[in-house]
């Protein structure tokens, strides 16, 4: 059973009708005894950071979602807020990875929003998926690099595009809006 995380916020409903399409079943769910018994956790995320941790914070899952032990995948807002800090609205996040959240600057339009390579495949995650494949991206924050970073994107400066560390992967673009590129992901996610 995947559990997916309920906030009052994000892109639940096109998560869940991935998993759907997946044939995977999944429950839309803030109860902390279905969560930690679930095989996978999907932790979405679309809005602002620091109204969303809020949220969060309300309910006690950013306590919950850092000590647990199966395989969790933070999407867009969601691994910024497993991150440690957050530009927007000074935001102090979950710490999961240590690894800062920053404003992009204005040398393009912001937000970055559509159809962008990712490359570096630092995870097996990526397992049958070509390096230079596009990807989905809707953000006007990005993670920095890190030793945690398994996939970078470029877009005014080069940014993870996902990150891994121990049972915990998050990725910034949507995997649930890549087409055939996403699905893969979240399959290959689903066999971690």
């Amino acid at each position: 059973m995947i559990a997916i995380i309920k906030y009052n916020g994000g892109n639940v409903s096109s998560v869940q009708n991935s998993l759907n399409r997946l044939s995977v079943e999944s429950v839309v769910t803030d109860d902390f005894d279905l969560i930690k018994k679930a095989d996978k956790v999907i932790f979405p995320g679309v809005g602002e950071a620091s109204s969303t941790m809020k949220l969060l914070k309300e309910k006690g899952l950013d306590q919950l979602i850092p000590t647990l032990k199966q395989p969790v995948l933070g999407v867009c807002l969601g691994m910024q807020l497993m991150c440690k800090n957050n530009e927007e609205g000074n935001t102090v996040g979950m710490g999961i990875f240590d690894i800062d959240v920053k404003k992009f600057p204005a040398k393009n339009i912001v937000p970055h929003m559509g159809w962008n390579t990712i490359s570096d495949f630092k995870s097996g995650i990526f397992s049958g998926i070509e390096e230079n494949s596009d990807v989905y991206f809707v953000h006007s924050f990005y993670c920095e690099l890190s030793e945690n970073t398994t996939s970078v994107c470029d877009y005014i400066l080069p940014f993870s595009a996902s990150l891994q560390k121990d049972n915990f992967y998050a990725m910034q673009f949507h995997p649930e809006k890549s087409g055939d590129i996403g699905s893969r992901l979240l399959e290959n996610f689903l066999k971690q």
